[in-house]
C-alpha cells in the first residue's frame, strides 16, 4: 500500500576557513540579536561548587542557579571552559545543562543553543512560553488548544521536539504540555537539531528546557509583578529567595495567577503556579536538596476560524491571511479559493460547555555528595502527576453544499503517574597531559497513563456568523492505557586537547518498553490488544569547538536522535509501523564576542535528515512520509554602539522538505511539513534615557513567512510581519523608601493591528488559529 525509497543522504558540512571569512564581515544593525541575562559571576572552590555572585548589568534579577539539568542538586560542577560569567550580549556565558551534562557554557558547546533569562522575559512582555518561543531564532508557535504550547523548529514540529522540566521529560509535547506562565521561570533553554544524547527518545528536532526559579545564597530578595491588558487580562506573581538563618540552608518560594483572555468572544486562560526549593550545604562535601511545584490552567479554548469559499464571503473575504483552493476534509465540498470571512475573526464555534482542564504536581529531591577531590556524584528522585481533559468541540468545517459550518465533538483525558531517577558521576582528570572531564549518567523511569476518551462524536451544523453554539451532548467513553519503562546508560567527555581546542562527545544506550491496551466502549479489549514492544536505540554526539582567537570560536558536530515514527508513543496502535525513526545532523558555525564584551554574533548551518516518518496528510489519517529532510542557516547578533542603545536582531532560513512521501492516490514529496516557515526574523532597539526617572523606549518586530496547514501544501498561512513598542520607567528608590527598585511598563502588542494566521492543526485541516489583534498593556514590578 506504501512504497518507501530509501536514497543516499545528503550532507552539508561548511569549511571553517568560509567562517573565518565570514566572522571577519561587518554585521548590519538590522540584524542584532537580543541581548540575555548572563548567570551571574561564579566562584569555584576546590570543592568544584559554584557560589553565586550578584549579576551585573542594568535590571539585573536573582542570580540563576547553574544546575538547570540537576534542580535537585545545590549546585553544579564547575564547568570546564573559564569560571568568569560576565554579562554578554547573547548571553552565551550561561550554562544551559539541557544542552549537556559537563557544566559548559552556550559559547563551550558544539551545538546551537539559546538559554532565553527571566529577566529578558520580563523585558520583552513574555507572559506565556510561547511568547518566549516566538523571540527565539528561528523558532515559532501557536498554543493550539490540541496541543498546547506546540513548537516548530528547524523544519520539525510537536512531538519531534522534546519537553524538558527542569531537564526532565515526562512524554511527547503533543500529549503532555500545557500553556505555562513565565513568571515562575528562571529560564527556557533551547537545544537545536537532535539531542536524544540528553533528553532521550523524541528529540529529532531539540529540545526546549523550562527552568523554575532556584534558591540563590545571599539576603533575602522579594519581588511582585502585576499587569492589566485591554482585554481585561490580569497577572499577578510574587517571589522571594535567598539564605534562612539555618547556616547553609538555602529557599526559593514563588506563586503567580494568571487570566488572560482571548480576543475571540468567550475564551480565556486561568493559570496557577505555585514552586518552592530548598538547598541545603550540609557539608563542603554534600549538599541536599529538595522541591515541589503545582500548576493548573483552566481554558475556554479557541479552535480558529473556518477557511470559506471567497465565492460565499464576497465582499467580507480578506487577504493577505491564507489563500489556495480546498476540498474539505470533513465534508469533501469543494470550497474553491479560500478566505477567512472578517465577520469570524472574534467568533468562537466551541460549544457553551467547553473545558480544557490540567492539574500537575512534581514532587523532586536529590544530593551531590563530592566522593574525592577529582570525584563528584549527584543523584536526583522525582516524581510527576497529571489529570488532563479537554472536552469541546473541535471541527469547525465549512460544507459548500448547505453553506453552514459543520461541528463535531471531542473528549479525551489523561491520568498520568512517572516516577525516575537521574543519576550522574562527574570524573575531573587528565589523560596524556590533558585536561578532561568525562560524565556518566544511569537514569531510569516508570510511567503509568491512563486515557479515557469519547467512544461517539455528537455533531451538528451552525450559521457561520452568530452561530448557535449550544452543548456538548451524549458522550459515551473508551479507554486506552501505556505503561512505559525506560532506563538509559550514557557516558559524555570533553578533552582539551590545547588551551583552545577541546572534543566533546557522548553516547547513550537506551531501553523503552511499551505496554498498550485500548477497550471499547463496553469495556472489551480491541483487536490486536494488549501488546507489548521493545525498542533499544543508541545515539550521540560528537564534536569539537576551537577558540582560534579570544572571543571567536568555531565549532561543529555530528549528533543523532531518535523518535517513534508512528504519531507518539502513547497512541501507537498494532497496524501502525513499531520502529523508531532515526535522525542525524551535521551542523556549524561560528560564537563571536568582541568589541569588550559589547557585541556578539553567532552563526550557524544545518543538514538534517530524519528517516521512516509518518506525517499527517490532512485530517485523522497518517501517511508513511518516508524522508524528512531540512538544511538551513541561523544568524544572530546584539551589541549596544554607546551606553544607552541597544540593537538586536535574528534570522533564521530553512529549506524543509520530504522525500519519498508516496501514498495510494498521490505523493507529497518535496512538499513542506506543517507549520515551517521558510524565513523567520526579529529584530529590536532600544534607548535608555537617564533622567532622574530613567526611561527606556523599545521597538521589537517580527516576520514569519508564508507556512502551509497540512502536508498536501494546498492552502497557505501567508507570511506576516508584527511589531510591539514599549515604555518603561524606573522609578527612584526615594519615592518608595521600602521598595529597592520599581519599574511602570506600558505596552503596546501588534500595534499596527495586523490580521494573521499564526497557526493550523493538521488534524484540523478545515480551520486555522488566528493572531491576537492590537492590545494594550500595563504592568508594574517591585523588589525590595
Amino acid at each position: 500500500m506504501f512504497s518507501i525509497r530509501i536514497v543516499r543522504p545528503c550532507s552539508v558540512l561548511l569549511a571553517s576557513a568560509a567562517l573565518t571569512s565570514f566572522a571577519a564581515s561587518d554585521i548590519p544593525a538590522a540584524l542584532a540579536q537580543q541581548a540575555r541575562e548572563p548567570l551571574p559571576p561564579v566562584e569555584v572552590t576546590p570543592a568544584q561548587s559554584r557560589k553565586q555572585a550578584k549579576p551585573a548589568g542594568r535590571g539585573a534579577q536573582s542570580p540563576r542557579r547553574a544546575a538547570a539539568h540537576r534542580p535537585a542538586a545545590a549546585s553544579a560542577p564547575k564547568p570546564i571552559g573559564p569560571a568568569a560569567a560576565a554579562q554578554t550580549p547573547l548571553n552565551s556565558n550561561a550554562v544551559a545543562e539541557s544542552a549537556s551534562r559537563l557544566g559548559l557554557t552556550v559559547r563551550e558547546t558544539p551545538a546551537t543553543v539559546e538559554v532565553i533569562s527571566a529577566e529578558t522575559m520580563r523585558e520583552q512582555g513574555y507572559r506565556t512560553v510561547s511568547d518566549v518561543a516566538q523571540g527565539a531564532v528561528g523558532v515559532t508557535s501557536g498554543d493550539n488548544p490540541a496541543e498546547p504550547s506546540a513548537f516548530s523548529m528547524r523544519g520539525f514540529t510537536n512531538s519531534q521536539i522534546n519537553t524538558l522540566y527542569n531537564g526532565i521529560k515526562i512524554g511527547p509535547q503533543n500529549m503532555t504540555s500545557r500553556i505555562m506562565d513565565t513568571a515562575n521561570l528562571d529560564a527556557v533553554e533551547f537545544l537545536k537539531g537532535p539531542a536524544s544524547l540528553i533528553s532521550g527518545e523524541g528529540a529529532a528536532g531539540g529540545a526546549i528546557n523550562f527552568v523554575t526559579r532556584q534558591p540563590h545564597s545571599g539576603p533575602s530578595r522579594n519581588e511582585a509583578d502585576f499587569s492589566w491588558d485591554s482585554l481585561n487580562s490580569l497577572r499577578a506573581h510574587y517571589g522571594s529567595g535567598g539564605s534562612t538563618n539555618v547556616q547553609g540552608l538555602d529557599y526559593r518560594f514563588d506563586v503567580s495567577r494568571s487570566a488572560l483572555n482571548g480576543f475571540a468572544d468567550d475564551t480565556n486562560t486561568k493559570t496557577l503556579d505555585v514552586s518552592g526549593q530548598l538547598n541545603y550545604r550540609i557539608s563542603d562535601s554534600l549538599k541536599v536538596s529538595g522541591a515541589i511545584e503545582y500548576r493548573e490552567d483552566r481554558s475556554k479554548a479557541y479552535w480558529g476560524v473556518p477557511l470559506v469559499p471567497i465565492a460565499f464571503s464576497g465582499s467580507h473575504a480578506t487577504s493577505g491571511i491564507v489563500s489556495g483552493n480546498y476540498v474539505s476534509n470533513y465534508s469533501k465540498t469543494n470550497l474553491g479559493a479560500v478566505t477567512i470571512d472578517d465577520r469570524t475573526f472574534n467568533t468562537n464555534y466551541n460549544v457553551l460547555d467547553n473545558r480544557n482542564v490540567a492539574q500537575e504536581v512534581w514532587l523532586r529531591g536529590g544530593f551531590e555528595l563530592k566522593l574525592a577531590p577529582d570525584l563528584t556524584l549527584k543523584s536526583q528522585a522525582y516524581g510527576y502527576g497529571a489529570e488532563r481533559t479537554w472536552f469541546n468541540n473541535e471541527v469547525e468545517a465549512f460544507n459548500s453544499t448547505t453553506n453552514l459550518v459543520d461541528r463535531e465533538r471531542f473528549y479525551v483525558a489523561h491520568s498520568q503517574r512517572l516516577v525516575g531517577n537521574i543519576t550522574d558521576l562527574i570524573w575531573d582528570t587528565n589523560i596524556a597531559g590533558f585536561d578532561n572531564r568525562l560524565v556518566t549518567t544511569l537514569s531510569s523511569s516508570y510511567l503509568d497513563f491512563v486515557r479515557p476518551g469519547a467512544a461517539n462524536f455528537p455533531g451538528d451544523s451552525v450559521d457561520l456568523v452568530d452561530p448557535n453554539r449550544g452543548f456538548y451532548g451524549l458522550l459515551t467513553t473508551k479507554q486506552q492505557t501505556a505503561r512505559i519503562d525506560n532506563e538509559a546508560l550514557s557516558v559524555e567527555d570533553r578533552l582539551k586537547l590545547t588551551r583552545t581546542f577541546a572534543l566533546i562527545g557522548g553516547l547513550r544506550v537506551e531501553h523503552i518498553g511499551l505496554d498498550r491496551n485500548s477497550t471499547d466502549k463496553n469495556g472489551l479489549e480491541n483487536v490486536g490488544f494488549p501488546y507489548t514492544k521493545d525498542w533499544a536505540p543508541v545515539t550521540g554526539r560528537i564534536g569539537y569547538t576551537w577558540e582560534a582567537v579570544p572571543g571567536l570560536t568555531f565549532f561543529s558536530q555530528y549528533a543523532t536522535g531518535a523518535d517513534v515514527s508512528a504519531n507518539n508513543i502513547f497512541l501507537l496502535t498494532p497496524t501502525q509501523p513499531l520502529d523508531l525513526t532515526t535522525a542525524r545532523t551535521y551542523e556549524t558555525g561560528v560564537k563571536h564576542l568582541f568589541w569588550d564584551n559589547r557585541a556578539e554574533w553567532s552563526f550557524s548551518a544545518y543538514d538534517i535528515l530524519r528517516k521512516n516518518v509518518y506525517a499527517a496528510g490532512g485530517g485523522q489519517a497518517l501517511n508513511i512520509a518516508g524522508r524528512q529532510e531540512s538544511r538551513g542557516v541561523e544568524l544572530a547578533a546584539s551589541f549596544r554602539p554607546i551606553e544607552p542603545l541597544r540593537l538586536w536582531g535574528n534570522i533564521a532560513y530553512v529549506d524543509a522538505r520530504y522525500a519519498d512521501y508516496n501514498f495510494v492516490g498521490g505523493s507529497f514529496s518535496g512538499n513542506t511539513p506543517p507549520n515551517v516557515p521558510r524565513i523567520v526574523a526579529n529584530a529590536g532597539a532600544s534607548y535608555r534615557l537617564f533622567t532622574p526617572w530613567p526611561v527606556e523606549l523599545g521597538i521589537t518586530g517580527r516576520h514569519v513567512g508564508d507556512r502551509y496547514n497540512t502536508d498536501a501544501n494546498t492552502v497557505t498561512m501567508k507570511a506576516y510581519t508584527v511589531a510591539d513598542v514599549y515604555a518603561f520607567v524606573d522609578i527612584p528608590r526615594s519615592v518608595f523608601n521600602a521598595v529597592d527598585q520599581a519599574r511602570l511598563t506600558f505596552r503596546v502588542r501588534n500595534i499596527t493591528d495586523k490580521r494573521y494566521a499564526i497557526w493550523g492543526d493538521p488534524f484540523y485541516p478545515d480551520q486555522v488559529l488566528l493572531g491576537a489583534p492590537r492590545t494594550y498593556e500595563l504592568s508594574a514590578a517591585f523588589k525590595w
